[in-house]
């Protein structure tokens, strides 16, 4: 994990615009990045459940590639719609980070996983994502968390892990690492966008991720659907039901609320919100593909979600 974000670690190609405390009716920054961060993570949390729908009947690679094709069309209108101007040369590495690790990697390697792993699993995993965030901002230099939060964030992580593993008989398998390599490619692209997203928007910098997407995801979608053709007419509705919401939700209008919740909040901070993510995932997965809900399940949510009170109070440094 530090290798990775290490190598992301060459400086910010934008400085942020300074932050000053604004308040949004009764809310500070601080508390409306929350909120926003809160209802992408909600729009989020159902990803698993219909990734794990769509590849039931659907390649996983054309289930990643298709979903960055899909929600790049829609990204691409939206900004001519709005008339956007091209980005700053200077963001160029910095949104290739976002569209490598959120567009690219995180629904590769998480598409892959479920053919194997039941969502309420993997779901358990990705809970370990606000601590791989927090670690790539911190080693980016753009935030400081204090040691109080640093002690919430590996707690919370802590619990996440310790479920994952009673619930897979105390031992990881393939299909495990390739989420949690998923999870360190989605913390970069999250720290990157979250950071970007201080000087040019949350709507613009995963819009332009996905566009610069598409000269690798359309490609390869296209040569699946050419090799064959029959597997997508025959795929029914329900794992074409699950493409488009994680097309649509996950890929695209997510984003446009978690970004602009790290950009107000600030990443590792807003990032916290992200331990009860597994646990709103459990209830997904269990109202989407019948899972099995079970009363530990409950018992860890409540406990991370204290952790996320706690660590919702630590100082971070900006």
């Amino acid at each position: 994990m530090n290798a990775s974000c290490s190598a992301a670690a060459g400086g910010s190609a934008l400085p942020p615009k300074p932050l000053a405390t604004r308040s949004h009716g009764a809310l500070s920054d601080e508390s409306m990045g929350m909120l926003l961060g809160l209802a992408g993570v909600a729009i989020f949390s159902l990803t698993l459940p219909f990734t794990r729908m769509a590849v039931a009947a659907l390649d996983p690679v054309f289930v990643a590639m298709g979903r960055a094709v899909a929600a790049g069309v829609l990204a691409a209108l939206w900004l001519w719609w709005k008339r956007e101007s091209l980005p700053p040369r200077a963001a160029l590495p910095q949104l290739l980070l976002v569209a490598a690790g959120c567009v690219v990697g995180f629904p590769l390697l998480t598409s892959i996983a479920m053919r194997s792993l039941p969502a309420a699993h993997g779901a358990v995993l990705v809970g370990v994502l606000p601590l791989a965030t927090a670690l790539c901002s911190a080693l980016r230099g753009h935030e400081r968390p204090s040691p109080a939060f640093w002690a919430s964030a590996l707690l919370g992580s802590g619990l996440v892990l310790a479920f994952a593993l009673r619930q897979s008989g105390g031992s990881l398998h393939l299909a495990d690492l390739a989420v949690f390599a998923a999870v360190l490619a989605a913390a970069i692209g999250y720290a990157e966008g979250g950071r970007l997203s201080q000087s040019m928007g949350g709507q613009q910098v995963i819009s332009w991720g996905l566009v610069l997407s598409l000269p690798v995801a359309l490609p390869i979608t296209l040569w699946l659907i050419w090799q064959d053709p029959a597997a997508f007419t025959q795929a029914g509705l329900r794992a074409w039901g699950g493409f488009a919401y994680v097309s649509v939700f996950s890929m695209f209008i997510g984003f446009f609320f978690w970004y602009r919740g790290m950009a107000l909040g600030g990443v590792a901070r807003v990032g916290q919100v992200q331990l009860v993510q597994p646990f709103l995932s459990l209830l997904g997965a269990a109202l989407v593909l019948g899972e099995p809900l079970q009363g530990e399940h409950m018992l860890f949510a409540l406990a991370v979600i204290a952790v996320v009170g706690v660590g919702r109070r630590a100082q971070i440094r900006r």
